[in-house]
């Protein structure tokens, strides 16, 4: 077993490590910083000036400032029992955005805001707070027509646009109520169009406008604006895993939504006659150096159908021939909004000239419409 002996400490090692020590302390106390680190006496920076807003920006302060007073805040209420007392109250159970339509109160939202509510609150901008009741609604279009009874001068109407002629790459505004933050303002453009999504009810709506301006929960209802601040769109969805943007929204073209909301104001719901078919997005006609109504197919059962309307095809030499509605008793359809325009003015049942270019000819059909 080895053994380990003590070295002693001598008083030369003792001393030199003393003074090693000593060297040490004195070389921190030198250095250290000593005195106050504060200054009684320090003024603010002095403030760089900012010069003139850019145009841009002040284009788009104008279009928020004008817009922000006709969005208004929907509070979803529904009701529950009281676990204690057993009386039925209301409680908040959501929550959604929407805009001022006309100065009678009518409140333009999306379907699904309201859809499992038994009663809505509306907030103005100047935060007043008004009970809502329902005019109609119109699941095929996530759409529905709220009132309230506040007076006129508390009403700040949104002018409206047209959306058949939009253009990738306009500037988009979208207003709203992300996550409960009321008068949120988002940028973006159009990024896409005749973009087809899936309403509430389950069917497809066509001719929806794909922008990336930041569309979250919450903004649903709300209105997307053009750079003249008009509403070109009822923001409608979004496409993300975790429900929050992704620079991917969608919103109802305004065309759709003012016949859609004119009829819920004059009937209370939507009785669509058509000729069950499916047209062509507006661009993609224009791209072909046409102009009316595309049919890209055909109930074979349904009127069209039945009246001798085709549907769109390929040739083997790879060109495309298709029947274009071009007319409906006489008046021009230049567009898919202006079909729907005209044959919202008939009834289920009615009977129409429905004048088509085929290979260069016109073609003169009588067609009765059907319930769609």
């Amino acid at each position: 077993m080895r053994e380990h002996t003590k070295v002693p400490l001598t008083g030369s090692f003792v001393l030199l490590l003393l003074l090693f020590s000593l060297t040490v302390v004195a070389w921190v106390w030198w250095l250290w910083p000593t005195g106050s680190l504060t200054d009684p006496d320090y003024q603010p920076r002095a403030i760089t000036a900012r010069g003139d807003l850019a145009e841009d920006e002040k284009a788009t302060i104008e279009i928020y400032n004008q817009a922000r007073k006709g969005v208004v805040y929907i509070t979803t209420l529904t009701v529950r029992r009281d676990l204690f007392s057993l009386r039925l109250r209301e409680i908040p159970s959501g929550t959604g955005s929407g805009f001022v339509w006309d100065r009678q109160g009518h409140i333009v939202t999306n379907y699904h805001v309201i859809e499992n509510a038994n009663a809505a609150e509306i907030s103005l901008a100047d935060h007043t707070t008004w009970k809502a009741r329902t005019v109609g609604v119109a699941p095929n279009w996530d759409l529905a027509v709220l009132k309230i009874d506040a007076p006129a001068r508390k009403l700040f109407p949104l002018p409206i646009g047209t959306s058949h002629d939009l253009q990738v790459g306009q500037k988009t505004f979208a207003i709203g109520n992300p996550f409960g933050l009321d008068q949120t303002l988002t940028t973006g453009v159009v990024s896409a169009l005749g973009r087809e999504i899936e309403s509430v009810a389950g069917n497809k709506i066509e001719g929806v406008i794909q922008t990336d301006a930041a569309i979250n929960p919450g903004n649903s209802g709300g209105p997307l604006l053009d750079s003249a601040g008009r509403v070109i769109g009822v923001n409608t969805a979004i496409v993300s895993p975790s429900r929050a943007s992704a620079g991917i929204g969608f919103a109802i073209p305004i065309d759709d939504v003012n016949r859609v909301v004119t009829q819920l104001i004059r009937h209370g719901k939507i009785e669509r006659p058509g000729l069950r078919i499916t047209v062509a997005p507006d661009h993609f006609v224009r791209e072909l150096g046409l102009q009316g109504a595309l049919v890209i197919d055909v109930a074979p059962d349904g009127p069209a159908g039945q009246a001798g309307i085709r549907p769109m095809t390929r040739l083997p030499t790879g060109q495309i021939v298709a029947d274009v509605i071009i007319a409906i008793d006489g008046k021009p359809v230049e567009s898919r909004g202006d079909l729907i325009d005209l044959l919202g003015k008939y009834k289920v049942g009615d009977e129409v000239t429905v004048t088509i270019l085929r290979e260069g000819k016109k073609i003169d059909l009588r067609v009765r419409l059907a319930a769609l």
